[in-house]
């Protein structure tokens, strides 16, 4: 049975961030524009729906002079990044049998 996919991670930008964060303690705003080469204005747009959701967590201060934008995927944020990736293998034929 097919089981359904998370919406929030079916925009190509969302997952990339995601998928970033989930290998990283944090990344910080400029790695995340960098690593994924998209604007910083759809970057931001992306990072506060996946903060509303609660699956990451920003943290704003400075370094310095300049602002700082630290984010970490949190528990909750792992755990639907997880069952997103197992839903979709639902979606996949069984092996074959050998």
């Amino acid at each position: 049975m097919l089981r359904p996919l998370d919406p929030l991670f079916m925009s190509e930008l969302r997952l990339a961030l995601m998928s970033v964060l989930m290998n990283v303690e944090e990344a910080d705003f400029l790695y995340l524009k960098e690593v994924t080469g998209a604007t910083s204005g759809n970057i931001s747009v992306q990072l506060d729906k996946l903060s509303t959701a609660g699956y990451i967590e920003i943290e704003k201060g400075f370094s310095g002079k300049r602002t700082r934008t630290i984010c970490r995927a949190t528990e909750v944020g792992r755990e639907a990044f997880a069952a997103h990736f197992e839903a979709l293998r639902t979606y996949l034929p069984p092996d074959p049998v050998r």
